[in-house]
């Protein structure tokens, strides 16, 4: 009997020290990274889902979101070490590394070439040579909008002196539209579809016309840390699944990151773009994607030449998070 509660109370006694050891133990601490954005963009909501949908932090992230206000500062932070990742076209990175820098692209954000052309109502569009002799309104370069608009005008035999551009900050290309001052703008979300509220109509989209176009993707240097980029990268794609089997509740986050907006457009810019395949279908950038994008400003010049697909996309991140999904 003395044997039997001493084995009794010695068997309570280790698990008692046993679940103490363990509550005692701290839990891991979350990878704590910066993001830098390009700007606050409805272009880079799969970033939004994966910070606000808890994607990140599942797999043991901690992100700090950090607003540069252009491209090229975005990619400078991550250049200088100040942010470990970026987002923004990756024809910034694919310059920056033509000139030694140690950067390259670890995961896709927009893979749809995200740029339309509204009227206003009474304007006759059957095809881009309509255009010629018109007044629109485009962004101010250098911005892919009006790189676009440029490669369009030349794959349809036209000069941008063919056409009054007048090229207004980005963001502001409603204005002049729906003050009559010009009946044709060239234009991103969500301003589309503001103009779309007020009667204009898309006559062209870009989406549709170029396919799977590398838009927009996250960047880092060479040298960022592997198993915390692999996280990254892996939330990132949690999300992108997400946004296609929840609409509803990616269009509440998106709701929640422009509550300046009016939740009617913010809602109709969604859609718009999951319908039109601007947000992705995963992480993945496909050699097809890349090459579209590219040649864009290999044409207007601001590349020499393609990246080299094999090194510039870091399939490894990418494929290692379609598995795990």
């Amino acid at each position: 009997m003395i044997r039997s509660k001493h084995l009794r109370f010695s068997a309570s006694l280790a698990a008692t020290l046993g679940f103490a050891s363990l509550v005692s133990l701290p839990a891991r601490a979350a990878d704590k990274v910066t993001i830098s954005q390009a700007f606050q963009s409805m272009l880079y909501l799969p970033f939004y889902v994966a910070m606000d949908g808890g994607f990140f932090a599942g797999e043991g992230v901690e992100v700090t979101k950090e607003t540069a206000g252009a491209p090229a500062v975005a990619l400078s932070a991550v250049i200088s070490k100040s942010a470990q990742y970026s987002i923004h076209g990756p024809e910034w990175t694919a310059i920056a590394a033509s000139k030694g820098a140690p950067v390259n692209v670890v995961a896709n954000v927009v893979n749809g070439a995200a740029v339309w052309i509204a009227t206003a109502p009474d304007v006759t569009f059957n095809d881009v040579k309509d255009l010629k002799g018109q007044k629109i309104v485009t962004g101010l370069m250098p911005t892919t909008s009006t790189s676009l608009f440029l490669k369009l005008l030349k794959e349809n035999g036209l000069k941008p002196e063919d056409v009054e551009m007048t090229q207004v900050q980005l963001g502001s290309e409603p204005g002049p539209l729906l003050a009559g001052q010009a009946k044709i703008a060239v234009m991103y979300e969500p301003g589309l579809d503001q103009v779309v509220a007020k009667g204009m109509k898309v006559v062209l989209g870009f989406p549709e016309r170029y396919g799977p176009y590398a838009f927009s993707s996250v960047s880092a240097r060479k040298d960022v840390d592997p198993a915390i980029t692999q996280k990254v990268v892996t939330g990132m794609q949690k999300a992108i699944r997400f946004m296609h089997a929840e609409p509803e509740k990616t269009i509440a986050i998106a709701k929640k990151q422009f509550p300046n907006l009016d939740p009617a457009v913010v809602e109709a810019a969604v859609k718009r773009m999951m319908r039109e395949k601007v947000y992705p279908d995963s992480v993945d950038i496909s050699a097809e994607a890349l090459k579209t994008g590219m040649e864009t400003q290999v044409a207007l010049g601001n590349l020499s030449a393609l990246p080299d697909y094999a090194t510039f996309v870091r399939r490894d991140f990418i494929e290692k998070s379609l598995a795990a999904n």
